[in-house]
């Protein structure tokens, strides 16, 4: 498993603009498809956006489809998830997670950051 930090939480008006980072250990970064997810007090944890180990390809919700963009920078063994046009409903706990190495598609996630709270204010 690989072990997970976030960052870059916080309050902001929407509208604003936040960009979150979660860094990763290990030497095997890059092996890894990385993903976000966040939940909302009294609710499921859903899916934000993945992003496959090379980066190349990314999948979103359609919530966040055209305002948030996930990228990667193995070389620092980083995963960013930067949000535009932030609404109050994006108010939540943003997680980082990652599945077994290697693993493409529709993943399960096997290893989870603690999170990092983003509130949006109107």
């Amino acid at each position: 498993q690989v072990q997970l930090v976030e960052s870059g939480g916080g309050l902001v008006q929407a509208g604003g603009s936040l960009r979150l980072s979660c860094a990763a250990s290990g030497r095997t970064f890059s092996t890894y498809a990385m993903g976000w997810f966040r939940q909302a007090p009294g609710k499921e944890r859903e899916f934000v956006a993945r992003i496959r180990w090379s980066g190349e390809i990314t999948w979103y919700a359609d919530s966040v489809k055209g305002r948030f963009t996930i990228s990667r920078v193995n070389a620092k063994n980083t995963v960013y998830l930067q949000m535009n046009s932030l609404k109050p409903e994006d108010t939540a706990v943003y997680h980082c997670a990652a599945p077994n190495p290697y693993e493409d598609g529709d993943w399960v996630p096997r290893s989870w950051g603690q999170g990092t709270q983003v509130t949006v204010s109107s």
